[in-house]
């Protein structure tokens, strides 16, 4: 069987040491915001335009990438997971952290059945998966850090 594959970007999105997860309709499933790069389309861009089309928030990536002299380096993920989604078809997922810098949640419904905010501690609840769980707490933690460096 030949495996397809599509690149995606997801985003454990941070405020006040919680991470936000969407309770997807079609996936039945606690996730934090993403979907599909587009083609042509920069991975961060997509991470970034993800968020505000799944919550309205306006956020920042954790590394938001910077000039070479003549060469962008891109935001860099948090690490790049290989997902099974179904039977020959699989995503490449850029997962990337970031801090909410404007807007309130305002989910997209035709997507997302409900929103909630976790803290660290609150991700080991039974309906959030063990790499959303792990994830998740590494994002909580290096945003936290951040903040803490910028007095925010």
């Amino acid at each position: 069987m030949e495996i397809t594959r599509d690149w995606a970007a997801t985003t454990f999105v941070v405020d006040n040491g919680r991470t936000l997860l969407l309770h997807h309709r079609k996936l039945d499933k606690w996730l934090p915001p993403g979907g599909h790069i587009d083609p042509h389309e920069l991975p961060d861009v997509a991470a970034l335009r993800e968020v505000e089309e799944e919550t309205g928030l306006k956020v920042v990536l954790l590394d938001a990438g910077a000039p070479l002299g003549p060469v962008r380096r891109l935001a860099q993920p948090l690490c790049i997971l290989l997902e099974s989604i179904g039977p020959g078809h699989e995503h490449i997922d850029l997962i990337y952290a970031a801090r909410v810098v404007a807007g309130d949640v305002s989910h997209a419904a035709r997507e997302v059945q409900a929103w909630r905010w976790y803290t660290a501690d609150e991700l080991d609840a039974p309906e959030v998966a063990e790499d959303v769980r792990a994830l998740g707490r590494r994002a909580i933690e290096l945003i936290s850090a951040v903040e803490r460096e910028l007095h925010l």
